[in-house]
């Protein structure tokens, strides 16, 4: 029952009571509950009319007024009876609801009728709307009145294929409902809101809408919205303007002729309005037409003051209103100068213009003057009553400059004019400042002179030219040389110019010349006299530079000179000149490179002889050092000691803080030592086993620490070095030796007189003659020498032979054959061989004996101890000797030395006992006396003859001494001839000693 609300108001609790009468009276019984309803239904009705009939009355003449641009349906009635009136419209086509509500009306008190505007969401032309409406006074109502339909575009006569709303503009933020009528006989496709496609609800048959809600402004060309048909290239749309009312802001009048007025304001913010929907503007109600719309500063004029101004801004979505006042006097701007001049000199110009409005001439003005030079701007501002010239000074000569002009009231400043059109000049040359000179001293008395670069403003001019003068003001020597323009130093000998035993300067003076002129001279004392040079001070570079201080206690100028610290000789120095009684200065220059160490020095007067005062040294920032130390590495024992060389000044790029000791574990580094004094070049590692170790030495400054120089070793045993020091010690033992062997032989007179005393020669009273003769030695009284039997003579062989005792003065007597036996001691005859070149003629035996001598040839030899009893000695001459007369050369291998060489050899005796001496020498003896060594008896006899004998025989022994003239044979080996010999030195040295 959705049409009779007062019906089921009224009727309610009797409803309610019937119905729970019949569900009382019988639950399951549909047939009597439908019943009730009816009955209760049919008495709503029956109520609801008898009352609405004698009450209210059905609206009548009804009817309807769209607006379609605001989309606004006005709808009026008559009668009704009541205030409250239910309004029902629906689309038609659909029959579908889109207002129901009750409103309030008024009659009109003329004309009785009601009134009631509804605005709907589609735009009208969409579809076409029924329209209903009854009174109300509380849950009674009256009748429908009869349906008013308000037509749309959508009627079946109109074949049209249309998009609404048309054109509209709206402002931003806004909601707006789009629709598209299909032409008769076409199926929709799509519409779109500029690229979007929309999701449309169908109207009608033929319409489709769709609701775009909180628009963003769009372009001053609107939005479109086009609407496409499938199976055709026909294409309806609309466009959309969407944008804001006008806000003009700042509203400002002035006058620039002093008569008329000029108003400005800012339009504020873009409306997204363009062409015919642009703001119109409006000043005192004096149309301002249209501007464009990327101007955002208007403007409009007014041919006289009229002190109140009203601006009204006006656009298709709203109107702003903006006010100004203010009296003539203070809103003077001027209007810009023209036609400027200038009067140009070198450190000055005058520049003058005229004004467009002669009440300019009584006006006081202030202008401001813009002078642009080499890409600097400066303004300057001058005043007075009519102001049409101004001096601009401190110009620099030969320059371009750009001057522009413009001025404002001085009285009631308001604002300044506009700029005049600027004007351009160059000012006359002039001659160049003086220069700015500073020298260097090397050490091989070689200098040079330094001159900085003039700048455009300090040459006046294009330079010419430098000259530099040397002069020796004592000497009176003057030498004058010209260097081109682009040289800004020269080398000077100074001993060219002074002395160098004088301790003289040389005064050297540099001008700079351009077209205009010369500059005036600068100075530079040079002399021999060395720079002492003081401990450097640290220096750290902060804020981009150097910032230096020190204590000033001098009268006169001073300069800062700095350099590279490794540079030696002629080296590029750079320096800055502070004034009189300063005590710091501030560094800066772009030739600072990072990693470089710089020495600052400074000067005292340096127009005369510079005195250094102080020194810094610093780098313009600290990297790590660019070289390696030259590690080397040894073992010392179970200790390993690295040491390392240092790194060039100009590789350490930084304050050297120290050295960081790695040891390679696994192709890790570990931290050994941390040496943080930059002095120490070595690190002794202690206790290390045997095994491959590798060792990493770093440097590293402020920045950080360099990549490290590594070097391995392998421990060795220590035994290898025990060896060493033996052999080290038994060097030095040689060493001393050698010395000591040295001093000996260089005091070897002393040693000998010391310990081996000369023995002097014998002295003797007559001349011995080299020539060969018997030695007659008489036997000892208590032993003689039987001979058995006589061999044969062998003239060419020396023999001992067996001569009786006789008196020493019998010379010249033979021995007989006869045998000997009587007990006599017999007196044997020994001749020995002397080494000559001269052929040796066999000798006989000679009765003749004498002392014996080194140089004598007949040896006197007497055997003591000798039993004749039952054995004979027999000496044999040697078989193969030579005939008599004549004696074969001599062996050379018996050439090594002089002196008596007698036979050593032994023969195999015969079976008789006897003893049978060699008297022919072995070869390769030693020269010097060799008597025979051995005697041996016979063989024939048994063991116990030869023993019994043998200690019989004694040994021969010279006459004057009892030392033993044979010594033992050489048949025994080389171990046994040392030690016999070693024995019979040591013998032969007892005897000697006991003679003695």
């Amino acid at each position: 029952m959705p049409f009779f609300p007062g019906c089921q108001q009224g009727l309610s609790p009797l409803v309610s009571i019937v119905t729970m009468s019949s569900f009382s009276i019988s639950l399951g019984s549909k047939l009597h509950s439908s019943f009730v309803l009816l009955i209760v239904f049919l008495l709503c009705q029956t109520s609801t009319h008898t009352r609405a009939s004698a009450v209210l009355s059905v609206p009548a003449q009804l009817s309807l007024s769209a607006d379609e641009n605001t989309q606004q349906l006005s709808i009026s009635w008559l009668g009704g009876g009541a205030e409250t009136f239910d309004v029902l419209i629906l689309r038609t086509e659909f029959n579908e609801t889109v207002f129901y509500e009750s409103v309030s009306a008024k009659a009109d008190p003329v004309s009785g009728r009601y009134q009631y505007n509804w605005t709907s969401v589609e735009p009208l032309e969409c579809t076409s709307l029924s329209v209903r409406i009854r009174s109300r006074d509380g849950h009674a109502t009256s009748e429908w009145s009869d349906t008013q339909i308000n037509q749309g575009r959508d009627l079946p006569n109109i074949r049209e294929f249309r998009v609404y709303p048309l054109d509209r503009i709206v402002p931003a933020g806004t909601t707006t409902t789009f629709c598209c009528i299909v032409e008769e006989g076409y199926t929709f496709d799509r519409l779109q809101y500029g690229s979007t496609v929309l999701n449309v609800t169908r109207l009608s048959r033929r319409s489709y809408a769709y609701t775009v809600s909180n628009q963003e402004p769009s372009h001053p060309s609107g939005t479109n919205v086009p609407c496409k048909v499938k199976s055709s290239n026909k294409l309806a749309g609309t466009v959309v303007f969407v944008g804001y009312p006008p806000l003009p802001t700042n509203l400002v009048c002035e006058t620039n002729d002093l008569t008329s007025a000029v108003c400005m304001w800012n339009k504020g913010r873009d409306t997204h309005l363009g062409g015919r929907r642009e703001t119109r503007y409006s000043l005192n109600k004096r149309d301002c037409g249209r501007s464009s719309s990327k101007q955002t500063q208007k403007e409009c004029r007014a041919p006289q003051w009229e002190g109140n101004w009203t601006l009204v801004a006006v656009n298709p979505l709203g109107q702003h209103i903006l006010t100004d006042s203010a009296e003539l006097s203070h809103r003077v701007r001027p209007v810009a100068p023209y036609k400027l001049s200038a009067a140009v000199q070198a450190w000055n110009a005058t520049v003058q213009w005229e004004w467009k409005y002669d009440g300019y001439s009584s006006l006081a003005l202030a202008c401001q003057v813009e002078v642009t030079t080499e890409g600097s701007k400066t303004k300057r501002v001058f005043s007075g009553v009519g102001l049409r010239s101004v001096l601009l000074t401190g110009l620099y000569p030969d320059e371009d400059y750009s001057v522009q002009v413009r001025c404002g009231a001085q009285q009631n400043f308001w604002k300044w004019g506009n700029w005049s059109e600027p004007i351009s000049f160059r000012s006359n040359m002039d001659v160049p400042d003086v220069l700015d000179v500073w020298m260097w001293i090397n050490k091989d008395n070689t200098a040079k002179v330094f001159w900085k670069p003039l700048s455009h403003r300090q040459s006046h001019g294009q330079i010419t030219n430098f000259e530099v003068t040397l002069w020796n003001p004592e000497e009176n020597r003057q030498h004058t040389e010209v260097l081109p323009r682009n040289t800004y130093d020269v080398s000077v000998n100074l001993t060219h110019m002074v002395s160098l035993t004088q301790n003289t300067s040389v005064i050297a003076t540099v001008v700079a010349k351009n077209t205009h002129g010369t500059s005036q001279p600068a100075s530079i004392a040079l002399t021999f006299k060395d720079v002492q040079h003081r401990d450097k001070s640290r220096t750290a570079n902060t804020d981009g530079g150097f910032h230096l201080s020190w204590q000033s206690n001098t009268s006169c100028s001073l300069v800062v000179e700095w350099h590279e610290s490794s540079c030696m000789h002629d080296c590029k120095v750079e320096w800055n000149k502070v004034e009189a009684g300063s005590s710091n200065v501030s560094i800066q220059s772009e030739n600072l490179e990072p990693g470089v160490r710089y020495d600052f020095s400074l000067y005292s007067c340096p127009s005369d002889a510079p005195e250094l005062l102080q020194q810094w040294e610093g780098y313009a920032q600290e990297l790590v050092p660019s070289s390696l130390v030259p590690l080397s590495i040894m073992q010392q024992e179970s200790d390993v000691l690295l040491s390392w060389g240092e790194i060039p000044l100009v590789n350490r790029r930084g304050f050297l803080l120290g050295y960081n000791v790695y040891i390679s574990n696994d192709s890790q580094l570990t931290l050994l030592a941390n040496l943080s004094h930059p002095g120490l070049r070595s690190y002794r590692v202690k206790g290390l086993p045997l095994n491959t170790y590798k060792f990493t030495v770093k440097a590293f400054t402020s920045a950080g620490e360099d990549t490290g120089t590594t070097a391995s070793i392998t421990l060795e045993p220590f035994t290898d070095w025990l060896l060493l020091e033996i052999l080290v010690a038994l060097g030095s033992v040689s060493l001393l030796l050698i010395i000591v062997t040295f001093i000996c032989f260089k005091q070897r007179k002393w040693v000998k007189n010391a310990f081996y005393p000369e023995i002097p020669e014998p002295k003797l009273p007559s001349d011995w003659s080299r020539t060969q003769g018997p030695l007659d030695v008489k036997p000892s009284p208590h032993s003689m020498v039987h001979i058995v039997e006589k061999p044969e003579w062998d003239s060419s062989k020396e023999v001992l032979v067996v001569i009786p005792e006789e008196d020493e003065n019998d010379e010249g007597q033979g021995i007989g054959d006869e045998p000997m036996d009587t007990d006599e001691p017999t007196s044997l005859s020994y001749y020995n061989h002397v080494e000559d070149e001269r052929p040796i003629r066999p000798r006989f035996p000679d009765s003749t004996s004498s002392a014996s001598s080194l140089d004598s040839a007949q040896t006197d030899v007497t055997y003591t101890g000798i039993q004749t009893s039952g054995s004979s000695l027999v000496f044999q001459v040697d078989p193969q000797a030579s005939s008599e007369g004549h004696r074969n050369p001599p062996d050379p291998s018996m050439r090594s030395g002089g002196g008596y060489r007698p036979q050593m050899q032994q023969k195999a005796p015969s079976n008789s006992l006897s003893m049978e001496p060699l008297l022919e020498p072995p070869t390769g003896s030693a020269g010097g006396y060799k008597p025979q060594s051995s005697w041996h008896l016979d063989t024939s006899g048994d063991t116990a003859e030869r023993g019994s004998l043998a200690p019989s025989l004694g040994s021969p022994t010279s006459i004057a001494s009892t030392q033993f003239l044979l010594p033992d044979e050489e048949e025994h080996e080389g171990e046994e001839q040392q030690s016999s010999s070693a024995a019979a030195t040591w013998f032969s040295n007892l005897m000697s000693s006991t003679k003695n």
